[in-house]
């Protein structure tokens, strides 16, 4: 058998793509440095510093390491150059816009947030995003590559459109938030349901490596994310986890849709379809064991349908001790059961995992410019 010996331009491509790594996880490095950590030669690393430095990824800093007197010669420190560029994480929820800018080493270097009514018109929230992202975008050097959005609403898979199905308790009318950020970023804008981005955030941070699970969100809306070998399942249009038109037990023991369960238990705002999280924190016994039985209904239906490892329950209710334990005695006592526990992220979790997903396109995307 032949062996087919890669290319010389391959070979620079890769060289380049880990000292751009090393310089992402590092805000300065000496080519010693950048040698030591990547396993490269210098000759190797210093061919691509100079490359890297043409293509205006890498800028030298002017700074220097001591030197002389039998301390080796002295090492110029290298960065990333500001022109690299950033990433807007986006969050579009109940309590407010919130546009976060990302650089490449993974800091926030600006945040702006924005107060919207409940239930929110679409033009509000169209011109509280517009604002918000021209905020983002003051002070800071470089062009803003990618937008990551994370919204409290089905997503239409197809265009990234912000859709309105009945009893959603948020958005009034439809948004289509990459026609909004589009003049805003030099690239793509991605958009995606909350629930999903911050299930994807709870695989990240999972130390074991979970890669089949759902995510249940239990808040002022609810919904379900479901996690198999690693990836989202969107469903073809991308509403996929829409589960509060699941039919469960409801509180006199008859069937009934899920959302319905919190009308005949008094538990929404007045005028909307939103949960009302501190009256379901204050349910007496009774109200938590139907509630229990209700959730744990719905976690059957998941269970059956999607064949998960385990449950993990977030929200700003879900996670509460003793709703969480009225539904796990409820949950147990279901023919098909697994195991079900509380979300690890309690703060901006979907943004959390907006974030990481911004992060990780924008350093692909300077990767990608080293090859053009």
């Amino acid at each position: 058998m032949t062996t087919v010996k890669p290319s010389l331009e391959l070979l620079r491509s890769l060289t380049d793509e880990h000292v751009l790594r090393e310089l992402m996880r590092e805000r300065r490095l000496t080519r010693a440095d950048l040698a030591a950590r990547s396993g490269l030669s210098k000759p190797t690393v210093g061919e691509s510093v100079r490359r890297l430095t043409e293509a205006h990824l890498v800028v030298d800093t002017g700074e220097r390491t001591p030197g002389g007197r039998g301390r080796g010669r002295v090492g110029s420190y290298y960065a990333l150059a500001d022109s690299v560029g950033t990433a807007l994480a986006i969050s579009i929820a109940p309590d407010g816009v919130v546009v976060e800018r990302v650089d490449a080493h993974g800091d926030i270097v600006g945040r702006t947030r924005h107060d919207i009514s409940r239930p929110a018109p679409a033009e509000q929230v169209t011109v509280a995003l517009h604002t918000a992202a021209t905020q983002a975008q003051e002070g800071v050097e470089g062009i803003i590559r990618l937008a990551v959005v994370s919204a409290a609403d089905p997503v239409e898979r197809a265009t990234g459109r912000l859709i309105r199905l009945p009893d959603a308790p948020f958005l009034l009318g439809e948004l289509d938030p990459v026609e909004v950020l589009t003049p805003h970023v030099a690239g793509p804008v991605i958009v995606d349901n909350d629930v999903n981005w911050a299930a994807q955030a709870e695989r990240d941070i999972d130390p074991a490596g979970l890669s089949d699970f759902a995510y249940v969100f239990l808040g002022e809306g609810l919904g379900c994310s479901v996690v198999s070998d690693g990836a989202v399942r969107r469903g073809h249009t991308g509403v996929a986890g829409e589960i509060a038109h699941l039919v469960t037990t409801g509180p006199h023991d008859r069937a009934t849709r899920f959302i319905d369960v919190f009308d005949d238990l008094d538990l929404r705002h007045a005028g909307t379809t939103a949960i009302d999280v501190e009256r379901v924190r204050l349910l007496p016994a009774a109200g938590r064991a139907a509630l229990g039985r209700a959730v744990s209904g719905v976690l059957a239906a998941i269970v059956a349908l999607t064949d998960p490892r385990l449950v993990m329950i977030g929200g700003s209710w879900g996670g509460h001790p003793t709703i969480l334990d009225a539904i796990i005695t409820a949950f147990t006592r279901m023919p098909r059961h697994v195991e079900v526990r509380p979300a690890r992220l309690a703060e901006e979790p979907s943004l959390t995992g907006a974030r990481a997903e911004a992060l990780d396109r924008l350093r692909a995307a300077i990767i990608a410019q080293r090859r053009l």
